[in-house]
């Protein structure tokens, strides 16, 4: 809110409205320095600063003039980076940190807090998220399901923004959401300034990871902003095209099995039988990991983003104001991603495998041989997504009189996360494959870990061309998947601030009314069997499929020689699938794997006291509030039949039954929190600032966790008659916010106009974590093809045959004396066809469709271990952040520092036991950034390196709880401009000038989880202000 104390607007009240712009909602307190006489215009020294350092000045003016600890980047600061979207502008303030997708930032971490736990607002209106990507198939890192409440900064170029602050500390008058921060995004507004301003941007972009799109890419932006009748009227318009065309390679290991080794010399037991030769074993009861494949990926990007923003402004008296908005931003994303995938064999397959010297032992080298050649896979992936957020607004600020101003702010938003692709997909999947491996090699602890195949295409009963190559003749089908997954979230805010005047201090209160609706849905991924999981009909697909060197496409890492891999259209494929094989789904499925909706109706009130004084001779500003809210939530879910097929050994896997309609369930819950805040700030001398907080926050749960169902049915990767555990998921629609107890202390420095120092600890005490409990229970009365009378039997058979007793043979044998009758099984073995245990049988079941095995009611009740969060934790946050901004001079030089101590009371446990779940703090790193600065003349110049060390990002990852942590990172961007005139200016740009690379592991780091192998980006352009 701008406190326009007096109804005359004069040249300083202008001044400082330029300089601070208008918050709704959202006053900024300045220092009261007492004067002896009036100020007039005459008596103000007019220095005319422009370019890097008035935006520093500025938002150096924000933190030294706020109460609290606030931090802010300004326009110029913002333009001048070469960021992709706001959230890599973000980076460069003290304690926020960034994630990232593709080498492009994306969410928001503040002092450790990750996106679902920091409030995002628009000119001071929450604002609504949706992020869904890849159907949430969960085939790689980059996949989400579009349960969080996380904003995506993507969606947002920095290039309209002007000017981002950051409330570390709470405010009764900022809405609640924020225990990291309240991140509040300010547009330019045409009565701010009264002033004429356009300008239009041109850039052209080449990404030097693009494979397929366009070498150079356009970006294009542009604003225009005027003020009509003296002041009366305004008009603001602003609007930006980016497209971006890019790629990666990367590798991935799809999970990680963790166990307990023992002695016991079983063929059942993956290295650690009579036939494996083992080097350098792990203790008797030592932990050791088993990875169950690796695989590398390629991906081909094309992001087109389009914002935009209309304001008109009307102030028909000095003392009224009236302010309609309306914001659009739209970004639409399209990919190919293919892979080369070697799933690891168990048992007699295994022949050497050698362990490292990590506490929970890896393997550093595999070899398996095969009695039966295997498949390599070469799946090919289609993904697009369109997010797209609208929100409208009105604001209405009346200055009754000299003491008294009220502001009526009312706005509609609203987000939409969906899939648009082909087949109404968010992702089209066609698995590939060639069956002629023999025999492989694994070499592990590197940075990528690296594969030797051995290939035989001569193999008759695999139907390869037999030509001694490894070509596409080779490549037959396997498993198609059709997924859709979207979000829509709603929001509608009313809120209604007063400000009264109280000579030395201001009383501020008001009420909010906010309604927030969200429901995520995911359609049923079911698999769709052709060639099926053993890969069937090599060569089906002619010249649709083409060679790719993927293991050669690394830039940064080096794979061995003689792999192979093949790109080819999924679009394609699958059109041509629907006539290799009558009958298949020419669509989404329309069973949903679940449909949840979130509601919340939140009533709040709030006071503040702002009062200055003395203490010592040293002036002080104080500032406390307190804020009532309540929170009424109702959770509904349309919950759908499920069932387990089982498919080969150990796939079994969850389909919806689209035969049994979904039924609908429902529970409310709601909440009430009172939460005080208070901001001392004692001014030491002219230039020493001192800053107390204490304030209560809180952040509600992840939509996520919110709904009224199961999910993510696991088989558990075998039988339960054979000791595999089915897992499932549920929620918990009566979790309540997680609520902080947060103290700041620090120490400003502001030793020359552009230049100061700061330093400060903060603290947060956080209860009502949320956590995990694990119950065993069944679940929608999902029974257990793999434990029932029918598995028992087929038991007894094996072993009264002789075979080996494990998942492979129990399923064979199970299948044969289901299927006797079945034509196929006729035609290939006769009438009464008996299992003989031969690897010709199995092949045969796998290959084939139709072989299936369900449960029926015979069958009990499937037991899972059910993961469900809870309300069962708390933790502490403390840390430390120091910043320093300096201009040497006139010399042009400059400098920004600033590093960020980030640490928890709770940590994962790398040894812990793989079958317990664990809470631990996610998102806790150190960060740092330097910036060398040049401006002088017409030249300006920066280099911004960025820093986040190794943080823990996800806990309970897979079917052994594993952690998966993101290695530290770090990024140069350059930036040089060049101004030929006032109005023209021309720039270049480099964006990760040094290729820098993402990396990921799990219990140790010879446990890749993801490896991404980046490059810069190069930008120039040219920049008009009229």
């Amino acid at each position: 809110m701008e406190n326009r104390k007096k109804f005359s607007r004069t040249a300083l009240a202008k001044a400082v409205s330029l300089l601070l712009g208008s918050t709704a909602g959202m006053p900024l307190y300045a220092q009261q320095a007492p004067q002896t006489e009036a100020v007039t215009p005459a008596d103000v020294e007019i220095i005319q600063v422009r370019g890097v350092r008035s935006s520093m000045q500025e938002a150096a003016d924000i933190k030294r003039n706020s109460m609290g600890v606030v931090d802010a980047i300004s326009a110029e600061d913002i333009g001048k980076f070469p960021d992709t979207n706001l959230a890599e502008s973000l980076q460069r303030i003290t304690g926020v940190s960034i994630s990232r997708t593709n080498g492009e930032g994306s969410e928001v971490t503040v002092r450790g807090f990750g996106g679902d736990n920091n409030m995002v607002t628009l000119n001071g209106r929450t604002m609504p998220s949706a992020t869904t990507y890849g159907a949430g198939s969960g085939a790689d890192g980059t996949t989400r399901g579009g349960s969080a409440r996380a904003f995506d900064f993507s969606n947002l170029a920095s290039e309209s923004i002007r000017a981002v602050e950051v409330y570390k500390t709470g405010k009764a008058n900022i809405a609640t959401g924020g225990i990291g921060a309240t991140l509040n995004v300010k547009t330019a507004r045409p009565l701010d300034t009264e002033e004429t301003v356009a300008s239009v941007g041109l850039k052209a972009v080449h990404d030097t990871t693009n494979r397929t799109g366009n070498d150079v890419t356009p970006e294009i932006s542009g604003i225009f902003s005027h003020a009509l009748d003296n002041g009366k009227f305004g008009v603001s318009l602003s609007a930006s095209h980016q497209r971006r065309d890019s790629g990666y390679t990367g590798a991935t290991v799809n999970d990680w099995q963790v166990d307990y080794w023992d002695d016991i010399a079983d063929a059942d037991r993956s290295w650690n039988n009579a036939d494996t030769e083992v080097i350098n074993a792990p203790q008797q009861g030592q932990l050791y990991a088993r990875p169950n494949d690796i695989r590398y990926a390629f991906s081909n990007t094309r992001r087109e983003r389009d914002n935009a923003q209309l304001t008109l402004q009307f102030r028909p008296v000095d003392n009224f104001t009236a302010t309609a908005d309306y914001t659009f931003a739209e970004n639409n994303l399209v990919e190919h991603r293919g892979e080369v995938g070697n799933w690891m064999q168990t048992g007699s397959n295994t022949k050497v495998v050698e362990f490292d010297n990590n506490l929970v032992k890896t393997p550093s080298y595999i070899q398996e041989t095969y009695a039966s050649a295997v498949d390599e896979g070469y799946e090919q992936q289609w993904r697009e997504q369109t997010n797209t957020l609208k929100s409208a607004g009105l604001n209405l600020e009346y200055l009754v009189n000299d003491a008294l101003t009220l502001m009526l702010d009312a706005h509609s938003s609203e987000m939409f996360s969906r899939g648009t692709g082909p087949r109404g997909s968010g992702e089209l999947a066609v698995g590939l494959g060639a069956p002629i491996v023999t025999s492989r090699e694994w070499f592990f602890g590197a940075n990528l870990p690296t594969y030797q195949n051995v290939y035989d295409d001569t193999i008759p009963e695999k139907g390869a061309n037999a030509n001694g190559m490894v070509d596409a003749g080779d490549v037959g089908s396997s498993i198609a998947r059709i997924r859709n997954a979207s979000q829509e979230s709603k929001i509608k805010q009313l809120k209604l601030d007063g400000m009264y005047e109280l000579g030395d201090g201001r009383f501020d209160f008001g009420v909010e009314m906010r309604k927030m609706e969200s429901r995520s849905i995911q359609t049923a991924g079911n698999n769709i069997a052709l060639g099926n999981w053993n890969v069937g009909n090599p060569g089906e697909f002619g010249d649709l499929i083409q060679p790719f060197d993927l293991p050669g496409e690394f830039d940064d890492y080096s794979a061995r020689p003689g792999g192979y891999g093949f790109i080819a259209d999924p679009r394609a494929l699958y059109t041509a699938a629907l006539d290799l094989y009558p009958g298949i789904p020419t669509g989404v499925e329309s069973s949903l794997s679940y449909d949840n909706i979130v509601e919340e109706d939140t009533k709040a009130v709030y006071f503040q006291v702002a009062l200055g004084g003395e203490l010592g001779g040293m002036p002080f500003d104080v500032l406390t509030g307190l804020r009532y809210e309540k929170t009424k939530s109702k959770s509904s879910s349309l919950v759908s039949q499920v069932y387990f097929s089982w498919e080969d050994n150990n796939d079994i896997i969850a389909y919806v039954d689209s035969t049994v309609p979904p039924e609908p369930a429902n529970a409310e819950n709601d909440y009430d929190y009172l939460l005080p805040s208070l901001d001392v700030t004692l001014h030491l001398s002219d230039d020493l600032v001192s800053r107390f907080s204490y304030s209560k926050t809180i952040a509600r749960a992840g939509l996520g966790s919110l709904g009224v169902s199961a999910s993510n049915f696991g088989g558990g990767g075998g039988s339960t008659l054979l000791g595999a555990q089915p897992t499932a998921d549920a929620s918990n629609p009566g979790l309540l916010p997680l609520e902080s107890s947060n103290f700041d202390l620090s120490l400003e420095w502001y030793y020359n106009p552009f230049s100061y120092m700061s330093a400060g600890v903060f603290q947060k005490n956080v209860i009502n974590f949320i956590g995990s409990r694990q119950v065993d229970q069944p679940l929608l009365g999902i029974r257990d093809v793999t434990g029932g009378p029918r598995a028992i039997a087929a038991a007894q058979a094996v072993r009264d045959a002789g075979f080996p007793l494990d998942d492979t043979y129990l399923f064979a044998m199970m299948a044969f004396n289901e299927f006797r009758n079945h034509p196929d099984m006729i035609a290939r073995y006769g009438a009464n066809p008996q299992f003989t245990g031969t690897q010709e049988q199995i092949d045969f079941l796998a290959s084939n469709p139709g072989f299936d095995l369900r449960a029926t009611d015979a069958d009990p009740e499937m037991v899972f271990r059910t993961s469900t969060p809870d309300n069962n934790r708390e933790a502490k946050i403390y840390g430390a952040e120091f910043a320093i901004q300096h201009f040497f001079g006139e010399s042009g030089f400059g400098v920004q520092a600033n590093y960020t101590i980030v640490r928890g009371d709770v940590g994962f446990n790398n040894n812990a036991d793989p079958g317990e779940s664990q809470f631990a703090l996610i998102g806790l790193s150190d960060t740092a950034n330097l910036i060398g600065i040049y401006e002088k003349d017409s030249w300006q110049a920066r280099v911004a390196w960025n820093w986040r060390d190794k943080y823990l990002a996800e806990v309970n990852k897979g079917g052994s709880n594993n952690p998966r942590y993101e290695e530290a990172y770090w990024q140069i961007d350059v930036n040089v401009s060049y101004d030929i005139n006032p109005q023209l200016t021309v720039f270049a740009e480099v964006l990760n000038l040094t290729g820098e690379n993402s990396r990921s592991h799990a219990r140790n780091e010879a446990m890749l989880w993801y490896l991404t192998d980046l490059g810069p980006r190069y930008q120039i352009g040219v920049r008009y202000d009229f």
